[in-house]
């Protein structure tokens, strides 16, 4: 068997190469998922430009939409946490499909066959942080996840090339600068591949499949039906732009390991009537369930908060410790 796999690894393809919209193939890692029994998948996929941000962000805070509309930028919404990332046909993204759930155990083992990969290609590439691939103390890789009942899906980025001012233009950091300082900032804190091997992006795509999957399974036309099915919810306005939660109060605070964080909260006589949790973190259970449905009802102090708030909170948000959390809400 080829690759660092310890079970095969198939790579799930399509019958023809027609550019598909990045909704597409959202929808086809999900139909995958849910609808096919291969224990372990490998996507590997090019969209025309395009951005792409976390299940738990506010377009607003995250997308420049009038630099997106007067470049031709695609938006869309994904259902994993993480961040928000532009993607163009000058770099790849892969996807992994598999039927293991522990969330840890999926994340690494995915992130180092990628890490693996690259080292086959001669590059000095590295695992850092919560979800990144380095090349140095560059990001080449930024991935993100999400579970459904039996299956878990890690997808992201490998940035071979990219239109660098698309980059910067289309996506709003935090204190953005004018878009020639942004692009400096970012050149110094990204890898591209292409720097770093005599690889042309297709030899590249050829060399990750041979290095990574050991068999091919080719979609049908009926798949490609249902998948258009599954698409039509990323492509609704519902899901891309979300609804706006009333709020009285906001709190943010990035926390190490767990990522940004914003806390919207409404309340009345100190009592919170209801609470909205957004950023770019990682969710591994039900977020609304499992902790902010805990917190409605309850007075915004230390002491009650604590009582309600289950001992254990890194089983619903990757990382977050519910003391960070509980200090985040007071603040």
């Amino acid at each position: 068997m080829q690759g660092n796999s310890i079970k095969p690894m198939t790579h799930i393809t399509l019958p023809t190469d027609e550019a598909r919209p990045l909704s597409f193939y959202l929808a086809m890692e999900e139909y995958v998922a849910r609808c096919m029994t291969v224990p372990d998948c490998f996507m590997m996929w090019q969209v025309k430009p395009s951005v792409i941000f976390g299940r738990n962000q506010l377009i607003e805070n995250e997308v420049n939409l009038d630099f997106c509309r007067s470049h031709d930028i695609s938006i869309y919404r994904r259902k994993s946490g993480g961040g928000c990332v532009y993607a163009d046909m000058s770099n790849v993204m892969f996807s992994y499909i598999t039927s293991e759930e522990q969330v840890g155990f999926t994340f690494n083992r995915y992130i180092t066959m990628i890490v693996n990969m690259l080292r086959r290609l001669g590059v000095d590439a590295s695992a850092s942080g919560r979800n990144d691939v380095m090349i140095g103390d560059r990001k080449v890789s930024g991935n993100a996840f999400y579970k459904i009942p039996g299956r878990s899906i890690v997808h992201g980025t490998m940035l071979y090339d990219t239109n660098l001012i698309n980059m910067v233009g289309s996506i709003t950091p935090s204190g953005t600068k004018l878009l020639s300082k942004g692009i400096l900032s970012v050149r110094q804190r990204i890898a591209l591949l292409k720097d770093y091997t005599d690889l042309s992006l297709d030899e590249f795509k050829a060399f990750a499949l041979k290095t990574i999957c050991d068999e091919e399974h080719v979609l049908t036309e009926k798949d490609i039906k249902c998948i258009k099915e599954i698409e039509k919810e990323y492509d609704s306005d519902a899901f891309i732009f979300g609804k706006n939660p009333r709020y009285t109060l906001v709190k943010q605070r990035r926390i190490e390991g767990v990522g940004e964080l914003e806390v919207r909260l409404e309340l009345k006589n100190g009592i919170i009537k209801d609470v909205n949790l957004m950023g770019d973190y990682f969710p591994i259970g039900d977020v609304d369930g499992q902790l902010l449905q805990k917190l409605r009802g309850v007075p915004l102090e230390h002491c009650a908060l604590s009582r309600a708030l289950p001992y254990r909170i890194d089983d619903v948000i990757r990382n977050l410790v519910k003391e960070d959390f509980i200090s985040l809400l007071i603040e």
